[in-house]
Formats: C-alpha cells, structure tokens, sequence
C-alpha cells in the first residue's frame, strides 16, 4: 500500500529536487487528468544519452512546479487517486512520452501502469477448478529469476511443483556470479518482477548482494522456500511414450541419486550458468591461482599481486576496475574492445527523495519504470537493424546506427584526450550493437590509463607455468583470472534429454538450438524452456526479468490448455516451430550482431543461438496466450 503524504510543503519541494522529471510530468498527468501537462516543449528528446532526458534546467523547474502543485492537493484531499488509465489518457502520455504514437503498443501498457499490488499477469485458473481429480505435477529446473517466478504462478494456479536447484540458495547467476564489482547493467527499478516491485533500491544499478537479498526475499514471503530441494541438480529426463510423464533424474551434493516422476518439466537453467574457459595452449600449465570470474576464488589476496585478466567483456568491464585498486600490477588480455553507452550514475546511490516519491506518490514508481523501458520500445533496436541500401559495413549497419556509433565514439574520445595512444586499442571496428554496449561512468578508461595497468591487444599464444605470451612478449602473472564469459549457446546442457522416441535433444539440435518462442521443441511434449533459445534481449525495453514473465505466462496458458481438455501431453508441431526458427534466424541475420564478422557470443559460427532480433511488444503478443492450432494435444 502506497504511504499517504505528510510532509509539509518545503518537504515535498525537497523531495522533487530528486525525481526523474519526465516520469514525474507522466505522473501529474495521470493524477490530474490533466493533459495540458504534457507540452511539446517539455518533452524529452535525449533519453539515450543524458540525464534528465537532456531537459534544461528551466524545464525541470517547471515540471517540479506542476508535480508540487498536484501533490500539494492530494495531500490535502482536494483530488483522489485515480484509477489505472484509460486507454485514451494511456496513448496520449506514453505517445507524448516516447515521441510516436504508441497505439500498437497500448494492450502491454496497460498491464504496466496498474496500482500498488495489482498484479494483472497472474493466472485466472486453478487447476482445482479445471482438473480437480487429475494427478498432475511439474518439476521446475533451477531457481534463479525464472524457476522463482514459474513456481509462484503454479502455486498461484495450484499446481503443484517442485523446484530442484543444484546450488545450496536461491538466485542462480546472482548467487554464483561474486567477483568484486558485480552489478546489473539493466536500471534496478527494471531489474524485479513486475507485480513484486522494489520501491527501495539503493542504487541506480544494484550490486550483486542487493539483488541476491531481493531474491531470497521473494522467495520467503511467496513461500517458495519450502517447495526447493537445494544442494540438488537435475542430470538428465527422459519422456516416457506409454505412460507419458517425464522421468527426472537428480543427484546431490553428497551423491545421492533419485529419479522423480512428473507431468511436465519447466527448465529455467538460464543462458549465462556455464562458465567458458579458453582453448589456450598450457592452460593448465600455470602455476598460481587461476579460476574464472563466475567462479570467484575469494581465498585468493590480489594485494600486491602481479595479476593478468583474461578477457573485456561484461564481467570484465565490472570486476577490472575493482582489482586495479588491490594489485600491484594489472595485465588486461583484449580480444575486441567494447562500445560504452554513457551512464554517468552508473555507480551513483538512488537519492533520498527519489525514494520518498517511489513510496509515497502513487503510480510513480510505475511511470518511472517505464520512462526506463520506454527506448527499449521504440529507439534502441532499430539501431541494430541493418540496412541493405545504406550500405552496411563494419563501420556501421545504417544511418541510425552510424549516429549511435558517432555519439558513442564522442563520448570516449572525450575520454581519451590525455591518452591519445590507447584510442586505437580502445575504439571498436566493428557496428554498435554486434556485441554487448556497456554502461560507461568514465572508470573503465581511466582505469586502462593507468600506470600499474597494461592493455595487451595481441593474440594470446600460449600459457606457461609463470604467466602469459602475447606477441612477442611473456607477462609474467601470479594469478589469472578469466572473464571470459559463458556457454551461452549451449542451452540445457550438461543435462540429457530425451523426447518421444527416445531422440536426445542435443543430437537434434546438433549444436544449433531452437525453441518455439523460446518456450516449447516438437518431439518434447510438457517441456518448456525459460530464457530458452532466442530471447535474450539486444535493445528491446524491459529486462530478462520482463521476457521471463511473458515466457511464464505463455507455460501457464499451455498447461491451462491441458488441463482444460483432459489430455496428457502438449506438443508444438514441427511445421509451426521450424517456420518460426526460420523466421528468427532471418531476423538475426539482419541484426548488426548477425551483419558483423566480429566474434562473441551474440552470434557464433554464423549463428544466433541466443538473442531475439525483434521487438519486445512482438514477443509480449505472441507470449500472450497459446494458439491451440500451433500444438498436437494428445
């Protein structure tokens, strides 16, 4: 429940001094009805790249005066809290808001701006009402963000579930993932479930702990707690044709083996769980501590230590920063440099008053969350898109995407104007967009330009017992660390699966993965995936939290569907699914991540296993609700 304003009026005024103004002008508008708020000249036009969507001072003033003036009636009774928006105001503010009509996009907004614990995505079934008599029960597969969520929406449903989770805590990547520094690169107010907000987050960007602690929270308060079997991994399921279950085998950290029987299994093992060591001639040669980022060894003291960081990617943009302060020496192995998106509060706590109006200005917290997701919508992606007749290159795949790569480059030129020697190791040469943008607070470069800190661009040849050669040259090491990333390309595995007929999905797959919405594989009737093949997000609003959610309520249509007719099993057909993969692999291939021959792992050996190349309302309809001719129930 939303707390009722007290405070007096220089109170307030203080507290708006730290609202993000265009969600606070989105935020009058709603509570007012009044949409004169929303003037052309008030709107943001530099959500991308500045703060404050680039509004000028006199304009936040101005915004705060109408946001003061709105508060200062509610306080004192003279307006109510309206009701969610109607589909009407709904289009004009997020129009005005994102610049184009948002029409298309109304039925994912209104699940959006709804009141303080509404929760709209929920099931409108149980399964006492639709299969009271039928034994039906679902082994969930890990208990990160995904498996968490898909047991509240079963239990929600009265399924019942149980959630094996090989780890000895809930999080999954956040419970692993411990190397100094780590931290979301999705804004915090996205980075939870929708219907489960955190009004208190105290970053901008949380660090790994905060999030962990949002998890286990969760966790405890739906009552998950009790239904996880943790310390238990899954090593394999087998579908059984005649009796049509699925025969899940488990083992634990002691070794105890069991085989557990169930209806349908929803494996949410994520696409970022197995840590990826280079193929590097000696690597085990080393003598000194050497272990990968998502595998921190905490027992090992960086302090006064030589220490060589194998890789510049997400892990290592966080982490490097971090240790240059403890080393004694820092040697950082580049294979390509990323593009940094400027985020000058990446690391920045979320002000006092911005969290006041989180837990006191009703509808805030949601207008905010989807001023974040708003460039996701419209503006990000379409950067991406390549256009045959611009033409494209490894300079940039469109004019929208050779302005992206102008500002970008601006910013780090900036950067760079006392180091005039690290730009060409530091610039891309290939389009933004073909590898993971990073956040960029101005830290990464200023640590590169460190004296105690080499970049080594040459190829790594070969590992000895006392360091690394690169080039013509041996940096000596006392430890090595691999940010070198993940088999994200290698879903589901270790574990076996075998569908109908005894196929393993693995030899059908044959290393190129697909899945119907990322979701369902002919042949694996009452399988389903969660952040399955192709639906990582590149641009697109939201954050995996929000894809899960869409992929969730997908799983919990298909099993309604089930129940409802009385069958055993569900299946996609192969026709519906691979038309559908061919659908996406043309959409990655004409992505920059798909255009580029730069290497990574958006897109390997021509490619995408893992990204969705089109728009987050495009994967919300299609998610909405299972088409039943898309499947054989049996």
């Amino acid at each position: 429940m939303r707390t009722p304003i007290t405070a007096d009026d220089d109170a307030l005024r203080a507290y708006l001094a730290d609202a993000e103004v265009p969600a606070l002008l989105m935020t009058v508008a709603h509570l007012t009805g009044d949409l004169s708020a929303l003037r052309a000249d008030q709107r943001a036009a530099g959500w991308l790249f500045q703060p404050q969507g680039g509004l000028t001072e006199r304009q936040q003033e101005r915004a705060r005066d109408l946001a003061f003036a709105a508060l200062v009636r509610l306080r004192d009774g003279e307006i109510d809290v309206p009701p969610p928006p109607d589909p009407e105001t709904l289009r004009a503010i997020t129009s005005w808001a994102i610049g184009s009509d948002t029409a298309d996009l109304l039925p994912l907004l209104a699940e959006e701006i709804v009141p303080a614990g509404a929760d709209p995505k929920a099931p409108r079934w149980t399964k006492a009402d639709l299969a009271p008599t039928t034994d039906f029960g679902v082994v969930i597969v890990g208990a990160g963000f995904s498996g968490l969520l898909a047991g509240h929406r079963l239990a929600q449903a009265g399924v019942p579930f149980v959630i094996y989770e090989k780890n000895p805590d809930v999080g999954g990547t956040w419970f692993e993932n411990t190397y100094p520094g780590c931290r979301v690169d999705v804004a915090s107010h996205l980075y939870n479930y929708s219907f489960a907000p955190k009004l208190d987050w105290p970053d901008h960007f949380c660090v790994q702990e905060v999030v962990l602690d949002y998890l286990r929270s969760f966790a405890e308060e739906s009552g998950l707690t009790d239904a996880i079997r943790f310390g238990a991994e899954v090593t394999g399921m087998a579908w059984d044709d005649t009796e049509s279950v699925w025969r899940v085998s488990t083992r634990t950290t002691d070794g105890a083996m069991e085989t557990v029987v169930c209806q349908a299994v929803v494996t949410a093992v994520g696409q970022l769980n197995r840590p990826r060591l280079p193929e590097i001639s000696g690597r085990d040669s080393f003598t000194g501590p050497a272990f990968h980022s998502a595998a921190w060894d905490h027992s090992v003291d960086l302090a006064g230590k030589r220490v060589a960081v194998v890789g510049t990617g997400a892990s290592a943009f966080q982490l490097i920063p971090e240790i240059a302060d403890v080393a004694s020496e820092l040697t950082v192995f580049q294979r390509n440099p990323p593009w940094l998106r400027p985020t000058p509060h990446y690391r920045d706590p979320v002000p006092d008053g911005a969290r006041w109006l989180f837990e006191h200005v009703p509808y805030y917290a949601r207008w905010h969350r989807f001023w974040l997701f708003a460039p996701g919508l419209r503006g990000i992606l379409e950067g991406w898109i390549v256009d045959p007749d611009y033409p494209p290159t490894e300079r940039a795949v469109s004019a929208l995407n050779d302005r992206l790569r102008s500002a970008l480059l601006a910013s780090m030129e900036a950067q760079l104007a006392d180091a005039p020697d690290l730009r060409e190791q530091v610039i891309p040469r290939y389009p933004v967009g073909a590898k993971r943008v990073l956040r960029d607070d101005g830290r990464w470069l200023a640590t590169l330009k460190r004296d105690d800190v080499e970049l080594v661009t040459a190829p790594i040849e070969r590992i000895t017992e006392t360091g690394i050669v690169a080039g013509d040259r041996e940096f000596p090491a006392d430890v090595v660390i691999y940010a070198t990333g993940f088999e994200a390309s290698k879903f589901l595995a270790p574990m076996t699966v075998t569908g109908r007929g005894g196929v393993d999905l693995h030899g059908m797959w044959n290393g190129v993965p697909h899945a119907y919405l990322g979701v369902t594989i002919p042949g694996f009737p009452n399988l389903f995936c969660l952040y399955g093949p192709n639906t990582n997000l590149v641009g697109q609003g939201g954050s995996i939290v929000y894809f899960s959610e869409c992929a969730v309520t997908y799983v919990l249509d298909a099993l309604r569907l089930l129940l409802a007719t009385g069958k055993r099993a569900i299946e996609v057909r192969k026709d519906v699914h691979d038309d559908y993969s061919a659908w996406v692999d043309q959409g990655n291939r004409t992505r920059a991540w798909g255009f580029s021959t730069v290497t990574g792992w958006y897109s390997e050996g021509g490619h995408s296993a893992p990204n969705w190349p089109y728009s987050t309302d495009e994967y919300w309809r299609r998610t909405h609700r299972v088409d039943p001719t898309d499947y054989l129930i049996t």
